[in-house]
């Protein structure tokens, strides 16, 4: 049997979602394409780790109990083969496939195939799900022929798809993966140690993180990954997706991080080694009253304002962080930064002197935004010529924007990093301020503050023609388009949803 190539396993996966284009919105892809996915790699699995015992130890082979050559229990009659046999109510058999299999493995895969509406025939008929049943069917997705790591970068691959198909849903679920590698590379995981994301969506920063130790051959089967998301689609997407990647020491918890956190020891929130997170941003809708008073003292820097929860999160995360290896990278808005209503937090912030470095990254690296973002690095433990000072890095202009993806190369992750390390002035890029200066500026912490450029030149060096006519072909385009619909409602046709 041949090995699946990374082009042929891209375009497998992504025929999958074709298929569905003319029943299911883009942005419902995942629902069905993942569980599926899922459920054909462990079958596939469960069929070779059957072979190759039985190659080993022959007839001896029966007398073993299924936990100890199995990585998971398939249940008889429940089988991807038994699902395929089926031509009609095929529906109701994935369904019941899914829920044996959750069931006969226990805490291990419990709503890892999440909740989809497979027996809704209108919206996917037996016809259907029978053409994606075979076209799944095509390639037989076993360990030898499609290897964990390449596998799980093939699910990436799929992951960012659904990002560029599905418009304004993109965010809740992805990253830009450039970025992940650079608050990972500023982080640099440990083998042993224990990490986090409070937000996790799809797991990929959690996973990057053990890409890194992969890729330094340092050991990383234990290190312990948790995380916690309050969509349960995203959960059940990010447990896949680590099991995809070979990772199996892993707690994912779908739920509210900041209504109730679910990693507690002895009544107080669980400390982690590293915590990486993207939360999401600005939320208006959060329960302020009780946060403010917190039985776990995560509202020790200040009560948030109702209509922006960022610093509930950054709170949070903060005092998950281990009092003596805790450090963090988290992605923000750079309205934290300065926002007058987050003042009196943020000066408690620099007070407590575990603020270590902000970096200003340039727009267009999300989804359907082109906002600028930010990410905050604190450390419990700053190295002594750190302490009582935070470095600022402008690497806005570190960005290469290709075919309307913008995304960060390896040289623009090394040279932030490598200012990071260094921990130094550089003109125009980056500049160590003393707290004492940050409190005397009101707490601000924007970096053009603080970072100096000569204004005039870069403005005019750094002019992108062709990002800006990208960005005004799309505001054309969309502009035109609300012209027609609103035409339409006009003349009683109603606008499309």
């Amino acid at each position: 049997m041949s090995r699946i190539s990374v082009e042929e396993l891209d375009s497998y996966l992504w025929g999958s979602a074709v298929l569905l284009r003319t029943n299911i919105d883009a942005g419902a892809y995942k629902q069905y394409i993942f569980p599926l996915l899922f459920f054909k790699r462990i079958c596939d699995v469960y069929d070779e780790e059957t072979y190759k015992t039985i190659e080993e130890y022959g007839k001896a082979a029966k007398e073993f109990d299924e936990t100890e050559i199995h990585s998971f229990v398939i249940p008889k009659g429940y089988h991807w083969n038994d699902v395929r046999e089926k031509s009609q109510d095929i529906g109701v058999a994935i369904v019941t496939a899914f829920r044996k299999i959750e069931k006969a493995n226990g805490d291990k895969l419990a709503g890892v195939f999440g909740d989809a509406a497979w027996t809704n025939k209108n919206r996917l008929p037996d016809r259907l799900l029978k053409e994606l049943i075979e076209h799944f069917s095509t390639k037989v997705l076993s360990l030898e022929n499609c290897p964990e790591d390449e596998l799980g970068q093939g699910y990436e691959m799929l992951i960012r798809r659904f990002a560029d198909d599905s418009g304004h849903t993109a965010q809740e679920f992805y990253t830009n993966r450039t970025v992940v590698h650079l608050m990972t590379e500023m982080l640099k995981p440990k083998s042993g140690e224990s990490i986090y994301d409070p937000t996790c969506g799809t797991a990929g920063m959690l996973i990057s993180t053990i890409a890194y130790l992969k890729e330094k051959n340092e050991e990383w089967r234990n290190v312990k990954i948790y995380g916690q998301e309050i969509n349960a689609l995203s959960a059940s997407i990010s447990k896949m997706n680590l099991f995809l990647h070979g990772i199996k020491d892993f707690n994912i918890v779908n739920g509210d991080t900041l209504v109730n956190p679910a990693f507690i020891e002895k009544g107080q929130l669980k400390k982690f080694d590293m915590i990486l997170a993207n939360p999401p941003y600005s939320i208006s809708q959060w329960d302020r009253e009780n946060f403010a008073n917190d039985k776990y003292g995560r509202s020790f820097l200040g009560v948030p304002p109702q209509g922006r929860a960022d610093y509930a999160f950054i709170q949070h995360i903060l005092k998950s962080m281990d009092e003596k290896t805790g450090r963090c990278a988290i992605l923000l808005p750079h309205g934290v930064l300065n926002r007058n209503e987050e003042k009196s937090i943020r000066e408690n912030l620099i007070k407590l002197d575990i603020l270590e470095c902000i970096v200003g990254i340039g727009k267009n690296l999300f989804y359907n935004s082109p906002m600028e973002a930010c990410v905050i690095v604190c450390r419990n433990k700053k190295k002594n010529d750190r302490k009582g000072q935070v470095l600022f890095i402008d690497a806005k202009n570190e960005i290469t924007r290709r075919d309307s993806f913008s995304y960060l190369e390896e040289k623009h992750i090394n040279r932030i990093v490598d200012a990071y390390i260094k921990y130094d002035d550089i003109e125009g890029f980056s500049k160590r301020v003393n707290n004492d200066e940050l409190l005397q500026q009101d707490s601000t912490l924007s970096i053009s503050f603080y970072v100096k450029h000569n204004t005039v030149k870069e403005e005019n060096d750094n002019i992108d023609l062709v990002q800006t006519f990208e960005e005004w072909g799309k505001a054309s385009f969309n502009m035109n388009k609300r012209l027609k619909e609103t035409i339409k409602m006009i003349n009683g046709g109603g606008m499309d949803e």
